[in-house]
């Protein structure tokens, strides 16, 4: 048995402070304060000294990590990520390309799942291949990097849901697309699926008519999220409206250092309508060729592309969670207990991964020792000590 003693402990909704943890055949077997938690004889001891131990973070939507994508290594992608306390992560494909690439990119996720090193993803999100690429940041994308749709025919998603249907947890699409034949062939290959409105401009009623079908998520809550205008001096709803109504569905949330993604003032907004229980923290982590902007050469967790029409827009992070989750908290005034709830409760729950994203008894022994603002100094995998070097 493994005891993590001295430690302020992150449940769900409140803290336990100078706790103790304990671990067994890679759960977590109990815990209390220490003052009455008796500490039973020959246990391996981890001194926490003081420092916050919360459960481990949960991206459900990353394209890469130690500067490759995924779909080319993702065994080496998810190292940045654990050391920075992510312990499970949803492997997130091109969004665009042809059918034998993406069945390639399943394949390849696939083998790394079932490596040892592998063993942090936890699936795969599908962001694409149908989406809108006709508005937002995807018809910005010049040359080669324009996007490539599908459309939602049998001769195209049925090799996709023979080729990964039990590993993908999350199909993100556009509604308007006219996808419910697609959508009802990839829940009854995986009931368990999951559905995200992204890259869309759908209608709230659109929006609607799939939650019945697991439809639960906003893809980047605000980013790519399209805009319907029926009068030019009236306010249309569209993607954002239907996310932030819906209490069915989680907004996503990409919180960068200069809340560029999402300004910060939006960032209380939506956490005042959502709340703390319907908000996910996500990384989208990118690659893009190094590019400094006037005024913003300081910014080290943003990506800058060229639009085809001239100018500079935002593509993607360089964000780990545990950055994300520091934040988000200065940028919404919330706790470290509020940080783990987006950052790992949330996300877990959001994908089914009920197994863990919590401290509580019987859950998988994820768990990341970190201060207070998320510089993470210890990761516990499956109940194992992780080597880091941050």
């Amino acid at each position: 048995m493994l005891a993590i003693i001295n430690a302020e402990l992150v449940v769900r909704d409140h803290l336990i402070p100078e706790a103790v943890l304990f671990v067994e055949d890679g759960k977590i077997a109990g815990f209390g304060e220490m003052r009455t938690t008796p500490i039973p004889e020959g246990c391996e001891i981890i001194d926490a000294k003081g420092l916050y131990v919360g459960p481990g973070l949960v991206d459900i939507h990353c394209h890469s990590g130690t500067g490759v994508r995924f779909i080319h290594d993702p065994v080496k992608a998810t190292q940045e990520h654990l050391q920075c306390g992510t312990t499970s992560i949803l492997a997130t494909p091109s969004t665009r390309g042809t059918l034998p690439g993406y069945l390639e990119q399943i394949d390849g996720i696939r083998k790394a799942m079932e490596a040892p090193e592998g063993s942090i993803i936890a699936g795969i999100y599908m962001e694409g291949p149908y989406i809108n690429p006709g508005f937002g940041s995807m018809s910005n994308m010049a040359g080669p990097n324009q996007p490539r749709v599908f459309d939602p025919v049998p001769e195209d998603y049925e090799p996709l849901l023979a080729a990964g249907a039990d590993i993908i947890r999350v199909w993100g699409l556009a509604p308007e697309r006219g996808l419910e034949r697609f959508v009802k062939a990839a829940k009854a290959a995986n009931p368990e699926v999951r559905f995200a409105v992204t890259h869309s401009e759908a209608t709230p009623q659109q929006i609607e008519a799939l939650m019945p079908y697991g439809l639960c998520i906003g893809t980047h809550h605000t980013n790519a999220t399209g805009t319907i205008v029926n009068y030019p001096e009236c306010r249309g709803v569209c993607v954002d409206e239907a996310v932030n109504y819906n209490d069915g569905i989680y907004a996503e949330i990409i919180s960068d250092s200069m809340g560029i993604h999402v300004d910060p003032y939006m960032q209380r907004l939506v956490r005042k309508i959502k709340g703390d229980d319907k908000i996910i923290l996500i990384s989208d982590q990118t690659i893009h060729e190094p590019m400094l902007v006037p005024g913003l050469e300081h910014v080290t967790d943003l990506n800058f592309t060229y639009r085809k029409s001239g100018g500079i827009d935002i593509s993607g992070s360089k964000l780990t969670l545990n950055v994300a989750c520091r934040n988000w908290m200065k940028h919404t005034g919330a706790s470290i207990v509020d940080a783990f709830k987006v950052g790992s409760y949330n996300p877990a729950k959001a994908v089914g991964l009920t197994d863990r994203g919590e401290i509580a008894v019987g859950k998988r022994a994820d768990l990341i020792i970190t201060d207070h603002k998320m510089n993470v100094s210890t990761v516990i995998l499956g109940g194992k000590v992780q080597n880091i070097n941050n």
